[in-house]
């Protein structure tokens, strides 16, 4: 296994993150590190919360693409695991690297009374506050992830590995490190190849949001060994030619195929 991801659903993951990562050898990295990679990809580093821990008001389901913010996480998170080996831990890490298999995805958590007892600081504290506390953050975001990806957080089937923190943190990290070595979440030729094909196809589609005239392309782009693929309909306006150009300037490029119809402008459906 090359990438290890824990979702922080209790506290104390942050700790198991670190523990699996010495355990194995690799870094461990987190939510600071990847709002630190995110201003690469033209989203401010405060947005981080905004994005995965605020809950969105209804309107702005209708008003707020959160596309773009999808798009450059999965850049973000791309060029962090190229570094090397890593544990990360935070809320979003188990949905940005989807059909890589030697991604290992593990949900931290526990019963609401353990969680209350982790974050209590002392003994008076009132743990009717921390409880609504939690819960608000539950939901908020439930709400915020299933914008971004269409999943719930809490849904088991989104991890390979769940795992209750009343075992202990000693228990957790031994758990998840003998699960990392398995032969199952090994890197092979072909795991790594779809790395590389999902790290270029975000970074080209990131390099095209970043650019104002062909910000709102509704387009579609695939990678494979160097070759990147850009599919879709785009208004007169925009010029095949300048999609072209700003994809050959990301670097891993090699080929450029641009499977793209131009609608004369009068076509309501994509003005």
């Amino acid at each position: 296994m090359a990438i290890g991801m824990i979702y922080e659903g209790i506290h104390g993951a942050e700790e198991v993150a670190n523990r699996v990562a010495r355990s194995l050898g690799y870094k461990c990295v987190g939510r600071q590190d990847l709002a630190a990679t995110l201003p690469h990809y033209g989203v401010p580093r405060a947005k981080l919360d905004d994005i995965t821990e605020k809950a969105p008001h209804w309107w702005e389901q209708w008003l707020q693409d959160l596309r773009p913010y999808r798009i450059a996480l999965q850049a973000a998170m791309c060029e962090m695991a190229q570094a090397g080996p890593m544990v990360y831990h935070g809320h979003v890490g188990h949905e940005l690297l989807p059909g890589v298999s030697h991604v290992l995805k593990v949900f931290l958590t526990g019963s609401m009374d353990l969680r209350i007892d982790l974050l209590r600081l002392r003994p008076a504290q009132d743990e009717g506050a921390i409880r609504r506390q939690l819960e608000y953050t539950d939901r908020a975001r439930s709400r915020r992830l299933m914008s971004l990806f269409g999943h719930d957080w809490q849904d088991p089937a989104r991890y390979h590995l769940v795992l209750n923190l009343a075992m202990g943190v000693d228990a957790a990290s031994e758990v998840i490190a003998a699960a990392a070595r398995l032969a199952a979440f090994a890197e092979t030729e072909a795991s790594k190849q779809a790395f590389e094909d999902l790290a270029l196809a975000r970074k080209t589609q990131a390099a095209l949001l970043q650019s104002d005239p062909y910000r709102e392309l509704p387009v579609d782009v695939k990678a494979h060994n160097g070759t990147v693929t850009v599919s879709g309909m785009v208004s007169s306006s925009v010029t095949v030619e300048g999609v072209v150009a700003i994809v050959k300037d990301v670097p891993g490029v090699a080929e450029v195929t641009a499977n793209l119809v131009v609608v004369p402008r009068g076509h309501s459906d994509v003005e």
